[in-house]
């Protein structure tokens, strides 16, 4: 007589119980790291923000500059914290989508908030003074208030995994499913939308930084409206005498080659000056050797319609990486046309 056991299970219902383990888990880890979420909210909107608009240790226009709307973000918090603990995932989460608008806004204010704590805390002594007096409370631990300004963007990305795992496991059957799968796209939506933002804000920090290396009337506005993706020093090889030392830096449509100005320059020691623009709409590129992967690096051939660049790289990684950086390069133009 053959056992009823694990072997006689209906599929169906052996996905079903897969899917309520998960659920279950997945449900369990929203609602406890929503409670701590929530916790360290309360503490910078009670200990920084409440005190500091009360005391008027930074002006109204400094404050809402370093916090943005992260009071806002933490009512959407308490909003939606209940509706997890009574078990009402899909209902919840489909009331804390239109609040979604308060993450981009606080990501499209994180590098004037990062730019605005280190001022404050450079020039003005009280708030110093205040800062510390408050991370040495024992609510804080040894968090300080830098590594608690991008908790929401983190959590907002928290967010999108454990919503989209939860709408996964889900069936399709469920009362919420749809509540669900609605929620978990918004967020996926809200999460691009600020991923673009974060990038946008760091090629703007390269590109500012890279307009402070170059000097000289030609070098005004040389950075603008570009994307950067690499720098470093080559060797240009000419046609007949030594390999001389430039440093490049690549942009989404240029490249660009700069002289270092002698270091005892009275007014531009340190920075570069800017030799040439090549456009890479325009460039052919082609290893002529360093194919072997060996550590004596190669030689890249860039040809554009005047003139033909042999840059020499004597680390075979480094090589690579510039090799990769400039067919990307290539490339976007060959996907915009």
């Amino acid at each position: 007589m053959e056992r009823s056991g694990a072997s006689g299970r209906c599929p169906v219902q052996e996905q079903r119980a897969r899917w309520e383990r998960k659920r279950a888990c997945t449900a369990r880890e929203l609602l406890e790291t929503e409670r701590r979420y929530q916790e360290q909210l309360g503490l910078v909107a009670t200990y920084f923000v409440g005190i500091l608009r009360a005391t008027g240790t930074l002006r109204p226009a400094e404050r809402q500059a370093l916090f943005g709307p992260w009071e806002l973000i933490y009512g959407a918090s308490q909003e939606l914290l209940p509706y997890l603990e009574g078990g009402h995932w899909g209902q919840g989460l489909e009331s804390f989508c239109p609040h979604l608008e308060l993450y981009t806004q606080f990501a499209a204010n994180a590098e004037r908030s990062r730019t605005t704590l280190q001022e404050q805390l450079k020039k003005n002594k009280r708030f110093r003074r205040f800062v510390r007096l408050q991370e040495g409370r024992p609510e804080f631990g040894s968090l300080h208030l830098q590594d608690l300004l991008p908790l929401p963007l983190q959590r907002l990305q928290q967010y999108e995994n454990l919503v989209m795992a939860l709408a996964e496991n889900t069936g399709p059957n469920s009362s919420d499913h749809q509540q669900l799968t609605r929620a978990a796209r918004l967020i996926s939506e809200t999460a691009q939308r600020v991923h673009s933002i974060g990038q946008k804000q760091k090629n703007d920090q390269h590109l500012r930084r890279v307009q402070g290396l170059l000097s000289g009337r030609q070098a005004k506005g040389l950075t603008s409206g570009r994307w950067f993706l690499r720098q470093g020093w080559l060797l240009v090889v000419p046609p007949h005498g030594k390999p001389r030392p430039r440093m490049f830096f690549l942009f989404s449509d240029v490249l660009l080659m700069a002289k270092p100005r002698p270091p005892l320059h009275l007014l531009q020691s340190g920075t570069f000056a800017c030799r040439a623009l090549y456009p890479m709409a325009q460039c052919q590129l082609h290893r002529v050797f360093g194919h072997s992967g060996g550590p004596c690096g190669g030689l890249l051939s860039l040809s554009f319609p005047h003139e033909k660049l042999l840059l020499m790289c004597t680390d075979q990684e480094e090589l690579l990486r510039w090799h990769h950086s400039l067919t990307l390069a290539i490339s976007l133009h060959f996907r915009a046309s």
